[in-house]
């Protein structure tokens, strides 16, 4: 693909798992270095990925970015359980053929990666977990009222949800939400339709249920791949003291939190981020 176009141009590719089709996305190229795989978050579809993070990460190697079950132009029916969500993520990377990827979880994303780094280690080689949290975090139960508390908010500021959910209420927050609206949904091509009714409430409690089970405190010790972790001060989805438990359980990882921002930082500070993710990518360790 021609580097040039950026991520907007990149056109939906097919893949089957289980007898479902799904969608992605890849851009960039480097044979030198394992692709990096996105998980997204909570009901999102290829076009709500920030068109300048992908293309940052993508000036370095390859990005793959997956369309979940029932999401977008994916088929099938959107998953209910993060390990579900996890079995597909995993047979994605074996139906692309890819031997070993480095991956990057996003709000249940992260829990999605962290799933796939327990049942399937030998796909992975690192991993990043972005706004995520261990199974059973803090507040991650509450993502209900966070999300209805949040759309009212955006309704009284005048501003998109994903402003109010995604970034502070100071000015430098606002400002960096806004100019992040801007940078989503801008497809040219393969515009994909916002996720379902049915696919929130599945997704949600996939989720929620994540945030209820027991801890993944003996699964995360076990994970010995290098992990980087990053979030922002104020994360309201998945509260950042979630980013601070995974770094104590994880046996080698990496510890990013970004200042006056939320469960946005990475989009915020794309170009810090971006760099923070090839340092860490393109280590020895």
């Amino acid at each position: 693909m021609n580097m040039s176009s950026g991520y907007v141009t990149a056109p939906n590719q097919y893949v089957t798992v289980d007898g479902v089709r799904l969608a992605y996305r890849s851009i960039g190229s480097n044979s030198n270095v394992p692709p990096l795989v996105l998980f997204h978050h909570f009901t999102a579809t290829m076009d709500d990925w920030d068109s300048a993070l992908i293309d940052g990460l993508a000036k370095q190697r390859r990005v793959i970015i997956l369309g979940n079950p029932g999401i977008g132009a994916s088929g099938g029916s959107a998953p209910d359980s993060v390990t579900e969500m996890a079995r597909f993520s995993a047979g994605f990377i074996d139906a692309l053929d890819l031997k070993s990827v480095d991956v990057m979880g996003y709000s249940i994303g992260g829990a999605v990666a962290q799933q796939v780094a327990t049942d399937r280690p030998e796909l992975l080689r690192k991993i990043i977990l972005a706004g995520s949290g261990p199974r059973g975090g803090e507040g991650i139960a509450n993502l209900q009222t966070v999300i209805s508390t949040g759309f009212a908010q955006a309704e009284q500021m005048n501003v998109h949800p994903k402003v109010a959910l995604f970034f502070t209420t100071t000015t430098a927050g606002i400002t960096a939400g806004n100019e992040f609206v801007k940078r989503i949904n801008n497809h040219t091509v393969d515009v994909e339709e916002a996720a379902s009714q049915e696919a929130m409430g599945a997704q949600a409690k996939a989720l929620i249920t994540w945030g209820m089970s027991p801890s993944n405190f003996e699964e995360l010790a076990n994970i010995k791949q290098p992990v980087l972790i990053v979030n922002g001060k104020q994360d309201l989805i998945i509260p950042t003291v979630n980013s601070y438990v995974l770094y104590q359980h994880l046996a080698n990882a990496r510890l990013v939190l970004y200042p006056e921002s939320g469960h946005g930082a990475l989009f915020q500070f794309h170009e810090s981020f971006v760099a923070e993710v090839n340092t860490f990518l393109d280590g020895s360790n």
